[in-house]
């Protein structure tokens, strides 16, 4: 039998990491359950927020977490204005034109990135990166403990929102009938920007919770957008618990794969997980049929 004490940091440290995967993954899941397309462009636009929260922190000397009142807020209004004046306009509605165009805006951006920033990769230092909170006998660095706790309280509100206000209630009817949304009188041009723009929005969260103990490079959003992909699946199309739930589940066994399998082979428990869920549950853990 694995010993305790070798395996309960892992799931510990997987929980952490999960938290961040579902957090990502939660911007996918409200662009996909409203807007109903695969956003190729999810990867770059993190990596665009974390470039964001690198230079206000070693330019400005502002904190990352400080930074969750000024990163967020920016990428909603790209995210809003992306919608709204460069995939609405080039796609013409059409869903496999959307696919194209946020796959180019996604290879614009990342070749951006590389054309000013190189490709170095970047770090930033706080006061508390190596920082480690005891939890049941276990030291887990600080920056991942705070992590935890933004994912959980995000989907949170990502949930109230949905759920308890005027745009929530817009935002679901348009997901469900769109010709009958705009029967009703819904602008459904900025209920899909304002979707979008919440979408990317929670991009901003997770880069000002994620750089503290990770880094930034051009390339680095597409490891991560991978594993949203297979967190969305997993925890169902458009389910923002689900989301949170296969996070976690995913930040676990990429933990226990790494401590069994090996560093270079950890990630392929994700991947069966993806293709078994496929197999029998399509529609995810708390996805519903359409």
């Amino acid at each position: 039998m694995p010993d305790l004490a070798i395996v309960l940091p892992s799931v510990l440290n997987g929980l952490t990491t999960g938290a961040l995967y579902a957090l990502v993954a939660l911007g996918l899941t409200l662009i996909y359950g409203v807007l109903h397309i695969i956003n190729f462009a999810h990867g770059a636009l993190l990596m665009l927020a974390l470039y964001g929260v690198y230079f206000l922190n070693t330019v400005l000397g502002v904190d990352p977490y400080v930074a969750l009142f000024i990163v967020p807020p920016v990428m909603f209004a790209i995210g809003y204005t992306l919608q709204r004046l460069v995939i609405t306009k080039a796609s013409h509605g059409r869903d496999e034109n959307i696919l194209l165009v946020t796959l180019g805006l996604a290879i614009i951006i990342e070749n951006l990135a590389l054309m000013g920033f190189k490709s170095d990769t970047r770090i930033i230092d706080t006061p508390y990166s190596f920082e480690v909170f005891e939890i049941l006998g276990t030291f887990i660095p600080q920056p991942k403990v705070y992590a935890f706790i933004g994912a959980v309280v995000t989907a949170g509100l990502f949930w109230l929102v949905i759920n308890k206000t005027d745009l929530g209630r817009a935002i679901r009817a348009l997901a469900k009938e769109p010709k009958g949304a705009r029967l009703v009188g819904i602008n459904t041009n900025h209920v899909f920007a304002m979707s979008f723009g919440l979408g990317v929005a929670c991009l901003g969260v997770a880069a000002c919770l994620l750089l503290p103990t990770y880094y930034v490079s051009p390339p680095v959003g597409q490891g991560f957008v991978l594993v949203a992909f297979t967190i969305v699946v997993l925890g169902g199309m458009g389910s923002f618990v689900g989301a949170l739930l296969g996070g976690l589940i995913i930040g676990v066994v990429e933990a226990l794969g790494g401590l069994f399998l090996g560093e270079s082979l950890g990630q392929i428990g994700i991947f069966v997980i993806f293709i078994v869920v496929l197999i029998f549950r399509p529609t995810g853990l708390l996805g519903h049929k359409v």
